[in-house]
């Protein structure tokens, strides 16, 4: 089979060739009849707590409901991710975390998860940089606990968010840098000196940059900054309209600069769905009518309703990039920095 389209990122005009996978992309050369439409490469999120009504945070969720989840994904561009699981007790995360490897294994869709996120449990206790983790399940860092996921997901625990605010950060960043993981912070109220100490052990991403943060902090020094003028750090990004601001977004992308920014949706088990109330692990959460996703009957964000070709459109918008920018920052950098297999040359 042949498609034409005009390609994202260089603006040619190209066919592509398949069968059950791309087979060639090749410059097109005679003229043709009319505009195609844009074509590239498959967008990759390396935050997603659930879609589709499923919570990817439940030892319990179907694995068919998890492959449902996935095909909705694929209908907004998405089409690698890492199902992220969130600060919980020990049982709850290593129970979740077996489940999704299982769905990995027993699904089709399963190809499209390349492996897992672990956002927390190691993150700050305050309010607000905690954001809607739950207080009670935050703790240590551990490299026992670590090898747990491990264990049970065969080796594909691929990206962990960390605060180096804990003592123990360094030396447990180093484990797991060695290991080939990548290591991101957030959730975290950490000085420069901890910062510096996390990026020197081998921390290189920031989660959801913006986010996760009090509500009211220095204005010089403060984490935010910090991270911003680390050159070693890349940055993710939700860019809903919800989560930053546009004045934030274009900053934070001149900070880092279009190579090392990236498009995460960060979306809960609300997104793709109806307004209404669903589970994020044993929290309860809202979907509101404007789109927001808060912790029942509350205003504190809890996740994402954003789908990624949105983001695209999104970050073109409020940040003022071009559309081969937003591509390149929803696939290359993601695979680039996430370590996709396959992937991270385009």
């Amino acid at each position: 089979m042949k498609i034409i389209g005009i390609d994202a990122v260089r603006g040619e005009r190209v066919i592509i060739e398949f069968g059950s996978v791309i087979q060639g992309v090749t410059e097109l050369i005679d003229l043709i009849s009319g505009e195609p439409d844009y074509v590239a490469p498959g967008f990759i999120d390396l935050q997603v707590n659930g879609y589709a009504g499923v919570d990817y945070n439940s030892p319990t969720t179907p694995h068919e409901e998890i492959g449902r989840s996935l095909r909705v994904q694929f209908a907004c561009g998405t089409t690698r991710l890492l199902p992220t699981v969130i600060t919980g007790t020990y049982e709850g995360m290593r129970g979740s975390l077996k489940n999704l490897y299982e769905a990995k294994q027993a699904i089709p869709e399963g190809l499209a998860i390349e492996g897992f996120h672990v956002e927390g449990p190691h993150i700050s206790a305050e309010e607000g940089p905690r954001g809607a983790h739950p207080v009670q399940c935050v703790r240590k860092p551990d490299v026992d606990e670590y090898k747990g996921w491990q264990q049970v997901t065969d080796g594909l625990v691929k990206l962990v968010t960390i605060s180096p605010e804990w003592p123990e950060a360094p030396a447990y960043i180093e484990a797991l840098v060695r290991d080939g993981v990548v290591v991101a912070i957030g959730h975290t109220g950490a000085n420069r000196e901890q910062i510096q100490a996390a990026v020197s052990a081998g921390a290189t991403l920031s989660t959801h940059l913006g986010n996760g943060a009090h509500s009211v902090m220095s204005r010089h020094p403060n984490y935010l900054w910090e991270q911003m003028a680390e050159d070693r750090l890349a940055a993710d990004f939700i860019v809903d309209g919800i989560h930053i601001g546009e004045a934030f977004l274009k900053v934070a992308l001149r900070a880092k600069g279009i190579e090392r920014s990236i498009l995460v949706t960060d979306a809960s088990a609300p997104a793709g769905a109806v307004p209404g109330r669903y589970k994020l692990a044993d929290q309860e959460v809202d979907l509101t009518e404007d789109d927001r996703v808060v912790l029942a009957g509350q205003s504190r964000l809890a996740g994402s309703a954003l789908k990624m070709h949105k983001a695209v459109e999104n970050v073109m918008r409020m940040g003022g990039v071009s559309l081969a920018e937003a591509v390149t920052m929803a696939t290359r950098n993601a695979a680039r920095v996430g370590r996709i297999s396959g992937r991270m040359r385009g």
